[in-house]
């Protein structure tokens, strides 16, 4: 059985791209829209590709510059470590008092986790920056990656929901005053339709 032509039609090449074709039907709000079409889909995919790409690369070189300058030295603790925890997650380690001496000869202080009971004076190993404060370990080199990387994707997403979003604001309220203008007109030519000259 034959597709009618009307349906074929409609499916055809060519429908996706009818408002950029000339042609009488086509309404200036076409061409708007195409443009406006156009300028959304170039903004959301070149505008969150690259936001994500440039992301990803900070929080990349950020990581690699903490892995770079943070070094791991030995701390002593200046009092003894409480005998039991309270934290169900870590139920072997606990908080304690420690000092240290930085990179640049000075000697500093903080709190780090140590083992249960462990004794004053005991040697145990923190991170520092650059300045001589307590940091987290840093990140391995996988570890930035995965975590870069999906920062990026996250920037990303964000910034191209927001020409996207935009752009659909825009093609409602041409698809809203299109409306009226349809009704407009068939207020002006409905009355018409049924008459007939003679």
């Amino acid at each position: 059985m034959r597709r009618p032509a009307s349906v074929t039609a409609f499916r055809g090449p060519g429908v996706w791209w009818w408002r950029w074709r000339r042609n009488p039907l086509r309404r200036r709000s076409d061409a708007l829209e195409a443009w406006v079409v156009l300028a959304v889909w170039l903004a959301t995919v070149v505008g969150g590709v690259l936001t994500g790409i440039a992301a990803t690369h900070s929080v990349e070189h950020g990581l690699a510059r903490e892995r770079a300058e943070w070094r791991p030295v030995v701390a002593l603790l200046t009092r003894d470590a409480p005998r039991e925890t309270a934290s169900a997650s870590d139920p072997e380690r606990v908080w304690a008092d420690v000092h240290w001496t930085g990179p640049d000869g000075r000697s500093h202080a903080g709190r780090a986790r140590v083992a249960v009971g462990s004794r004053t004076g005991t040697a145990v190993t923190v991170w520092t920056d650059s300045r001589g404060s307590l940091v987290t370990p840093p990140v391995s080199g996988s570890e930035a990656w995965i975590r870069a990387a999906m920062v990026g994707v996250l920037v990303g997403v964000s910034i191209a929901a927001v020409p996207y979003l935009g752009g659909r604001i825009v093609r409602e309220r041409l698809e809203r005053r299109r409306m009226a203008q349809w009704d407009a007109a068939w207020a002006r030519f409905g009355p018409m339709w049924g008459r007939t000259t003679g």
